[in-house]
């Protein structure tokens, strides 16, 4: 089974890969193109509603046919539709093959994580967050290798070619050594009887989730800068402490998963988030704000991976449509959180916006019992 663990390593790697090293090259797509900061934000919707439809899309087709049918052409298609965008030749254009780039990205999102609960079941112990992990690592790697390219004016095709060969050989050497899951079957995949309760909320807890996430990328560094007064330095290390701790805490979350249950594990996660952010929001100095900044990151380090293994452990037939229920909920909270907070801070100002996401995340520690049907579950 250490080679079924393995390309599923490399798939979360290659997928982000190809997410940090399109964010990377942003600006010289919206340069290139001259674009408007609005222009860009409706190229960037292309590539979360492409998104959405694929996991919405590929749920019951993993299901019906197994994982593996789905996260290998997936795989292979994810550093091809990376290079079209460097092309685009006007704002249209580069909206469609973003919208193509989105579908292709959820549809390996939703099949990569049915593939991982699968060898997670094999393994017959926690392991989702390790994977997850791997793809906070895949996303620094590509953001480092775009970056580097744009240090020595190297265009953004020829970045999106190099990383995109990359990506192929990758999901090359994954396809090889993928799990090869058997389909649940078409009786199965109309399911057997009902759909497994809690689904739904699953995906709330998600949602609540990835509002935080979102919340840290866009605004953090706002927040640090104009309400602490850090210098641009200090404001861009508030992030960069959430994302490093974002990734020790998925590294450690199996073993706190396999210690503690998932339910403890959630629990306490939601509320070291709560009171990350809440010293970051009140500390009232820079250093809190970092600090508190990075708890917040680590707090919600474990919450996805533990409420993804839940979803794909609910129901062996009904594992795809879940993932693609519980993750297309979530998205929509990285989507929308961002937007929302911003308006509120408007009206509010930013720091009471910001208690937004902490609120969410001690709903998340309150209702972290949820997930106890997982720990229920058999190993096999």
């Amino acid at each position: 089974m250490t080679r079924e663990r393995v390309a599923v390593y490399l798939l979360f790697f290659l997928s982000g890969t190809a997410i940090g090293t399109w964010t990377a090259r942003i600006p010289a797509i919206k340069e290139r193109l001259d674009l408007g900061d609005g222009q860009l934000s409706l190229a960037l919707l292309a590539v979360a509603a492409g998104a959405v439809v694929g996991m919405t899309a590929v749920g019951r087709l993993v299901d019906r046919y197994g994982s593996s049918r789905a996260v290998v052409p997936a795989a292979l298609a994810q550093g091809a539709v990376l290079v079209p965008p460097a092309y685009a030749p006007d704002l249209l254009t580069l909206s469609a093959t973003l919208l193509v780039f989105g579908v292709v990205h959820g549809i390996l999102d939703v099949a990569m994580n049915a593939n991982a609960v699968e060898v997670e079941r094999a393994h017959g112990r926690p392991i989702m967050s390790s994977f997850h992990a791997v793809y906070s690592v895949g996303g620094f790697a590509g953001a480092t290798a775009g970056g580097l390219f744009a240090h020595h004016d190297l265009s953004a095709a020829v970045t999106f070619w190099a990383v995109g060969a990359g990506i192929a050989v990758l999901a090359a050497w994954a396809a090889r050594w993928a799990l090869r899951s058997a389909p649940a079957g078409e009786s199965a995949a109309r399911g057997r009887g009902g759909r497994p309760q809690g689904i739904v909320f699953l995906g709330v807890l998600a949602f609540c989730c990835l509002v935080g996430e979102g919340a840290a990328a866009d605004w953090s560094s706002v927040y640090l800068r104009e309400d602490l007064a850090a210098s641009p330095g200090i404001a861009a290390a508030g992030y960069a402490a959430f994302s490093l701790m974002m990734t020790a805490g998925r590294l450690a979350g199996d073993r706190l998963a396999a210690r503690f249950g998932p339910v403890a594990l959630v629990r306490c996660c939601g509320l070291l988030a709560a009171a990350g952010l809440g010293l970051a929001l009140l500390g009232g100095h820079q250093v809190a704000g970092v600090v508190g900044f990075g708890c917040f990151g680590a707090g919600l380090s474990c919450i996805v991976p533990q409420v993804f293994s839940a979803a794909g452990h609910r129901d062996p037939a009904f594992s795809g449509r879940a993932l693609a229920r519980v993750a297309s909920i979530g998205y929509l909270g990285m989507l929308s959180g961002p937007v929302f907070i911003g308006a509120v801070a408007e009206l509010t100002g930013l720091p009471r916006a910001l208690a937004i996401p902490a609120l969410l995340a001690a709903f998340v520690a309150l209702a972290a019992t949820a997930l106890r049907v997982r720990a229920e579950e058999p190993a096999a």
